[in-house]
C-alpha cells in the first residue's frame, strides 16, 4: 500500500490504514503529531488547519519510511533519534533504554528528600537521563555516572554535551568490579535491570526487539542480584544519613525493600504516577 498523494489528509489515512490493529487510534494520532512536528516543524494547530495542504517529496518519503518502521514495531523514539525526559530532549538508540516517564519519580524523590548533595552517583546510567536531570536540579553537585556498556556511555556523553552538563562517566560492571576508587556520596541512585525472563511474554515487540536486553532482564532464579550489589556499594560509599534511591520491579517491592533494610538502611516504598510500587528510598544509618 502506498500513500495516495502528498496531501496531509491522505498521509493520515495511510497511517491509520497501515497501523490499525497494531496501535490504538489515539497512539497513531500521537505518532502523526510527532512526525509532523519533527519533519515539517508544525505544531498541533498548524496540523489541524492544514489537512488539504501538500508537502514536498522528501518529507513525504521520511514520513512514509517512519510509518513503515512503526509497522515493524520500531519505537518512535528510535525513528526520531530522541526521547523526552523531564523537559530534556535526549538522544536514544538501540544501545540504551528509552527513558520512561515512571523513572522521573527517582528525580522527584531526590528533590523532595535530599538537600544540596555535594556528590551524586548514578549506577546503570544508560542514556544518562537520571544523572542529567539531577545535574539540572543540583547544579553544584559533582555527579558520577556508571554503566557496563561503553556504547551506552557514548550516548550518555552525547546527551551531557547537548545539555551543557558536566558529568564524570565511568565504564564498569557493578556486579564484578569493586569500584574501590569511588569517593563517598551524599546520594546514590539507580534504575538497574529488574525484568525477570519469565516476564518477557508480557512485553511488547517494540521493547523486546529494539531495546538492549542487557539493560532490561535478570535471571528468574536471581532477580534481585543488582540490588544486593547496589546496597553493598551504598554501604561503602554513602555518607552517614546519605540516601539510596532505586527503581524496582513492581512485583518484587517487599523483597527488594527487605534486601536494603537488612543492610542497615531505614527504608520506605513509593509508588509511581500509575500507583504501582516503583521505588525504594533507603537512608544510611
Amino acid at each position: 500500500m502506498k500513500i495516495a498523494s502528498n496531501r496531509i489528509c491522505d498521509i493520515e489515512r495511510f497511517a491509520y490504514a497501515e497501523l490499525e490493529g497494531i496501535y490504538p487510534q489515539e497512539e497513531i494520532r500521537g505518532f502523526l503529531r510527532l512526525l509532523f512536528e519533527e519533519y515539517l516543524g508544525w505544531d498541533l494547530t498548524t496540523w489541524l488547519l492544514s489537512k488539504q495542504k501538500t508537502i514536498n517529496q522528501s518529507d513525504l518519503l521520511k514520513i512514509n519510511f517512519a510509518i513503515k518502521d512503526l509497522k515493524r514495531h520500531r519505537p518512535i523514539q528510535h525513528i526520531l533519534g530522541k526521547a523526552n525526559f523531564r523537559g530534556m530532549s535526549l538522544a536514544v538508540n538501540e544501545n540504551v533504554l528509552i527513558p520512561r516517564p515512571e523513572t522521573e519519580g527517582i528525580v522527584e524523590l531526590a528533590k523532595d528528600k535530599c538537600r544540596s548533595p555535594k556528590r551524586i552517583l548514578d549506577l546503570c546510567t544508560g542514556s544518562g537521563c537520571i544523572a542529567l536531570a539531577l545535574a539540572k536540579f543540583f547544579p553544584d553537585a559533582e555527579i558520577t555516572a556508571v554503566d557496563i556498556s561503553e556504547k551506552a556511555l557514548g550516548v550518555a556523553r552525547q546527551n551531557a554535551w547537548n545539555q551543557g552538563v558536566g558529568i564524570k562517566f565511568m565504564q564498569a560492571d557493578i556486579l564484578s568490579d569493586d569500584l574501590a576508587e569511588l569517593p563517598l556520596f551524599d546520594l546514590i541512585v539507580s534504575n538497574p535491570p529488574y525484568v525477570r525472563e519469565q516476564e518477557k511474554a508480557d512485553m511488547q515487540p517494540n521493547v523486546l526487539d529494539y531495546e538492549p536486553h542487557l539493560a532490561l532482564f535478570v535471571p528468574d532464579n536471581d532477580p534481585l542480584l543488582f540490588y544486593r550489589r547496589i546496597v553493598q556499594i551504598a554501604r561503602k560509599h554513602l555518607v552517614p544519613n546519605g540516601l539510596l534511591i532505586v527503581e524496582i520491579n513492581e512485583n518484587l517491592g517487599e523483597e527488594t525493600a527487605a534486601i536494603i533494610s537488612t543492610n542497615g538502611f531505614e527504608i520506605s516504598l513509593h509508588n509511581d504516577f500509575k500507583g504501582k510500587t516503583r521505588f525504594v528510598v533507603g537512608k544510611n544509618s
